[in-house]
């Protein structure tokens, strides 16, 4: 069930609901916001809130779409590395039962 969950972020309380089993995460990614916002505002030297928050939006926009892009890319590759581990196991089955079949053939004649 959810409950209200108070957090700060850059100095204002956000009163948000959340599951009680979500409530660790969400004050990590509050946490993290904090340390975005934070380490923004030192690096570029804006004091406007509404700026630092859009600008990090955009941040953390772009990074998630960079790891989406990695991760979609290592899927493809995991994708392709077990289609030719099926290949090779289909042949070297494929050249045993030839094997096979000629061993059965020759102590046949």
């Amino acid at each position: 069930m959810e409950q209200p969950v108070d957090i700060q972020i850059f100095g204002r309380t956000l009163r948000i609901n959340c599951p009680e089993e979500k409530r660790a995460e969400l004050n990590r990614a509050a946490k993290y916001l904090e340390k975005q916002l934070q380490e923004l505002k030192e690096r570029t030297k804006i004091s406007n809130v509404e700026q630092l928050l859009f600008i990090s939006a955009l941040n953390i926009c772009y990074d998630l779409n960079q790891e989406k892009a990695k991760f979609q890319n290592y899927t493809v590759s995991i994708d392709r590395g077990i289609q030719s581990l099926k290949d090779t196991v289909s042949r070297a089955i494929s050249e045993h039962n030839t094997q096979t079949l000629q061993t059965n053939n020759i102590k046949k004649i």
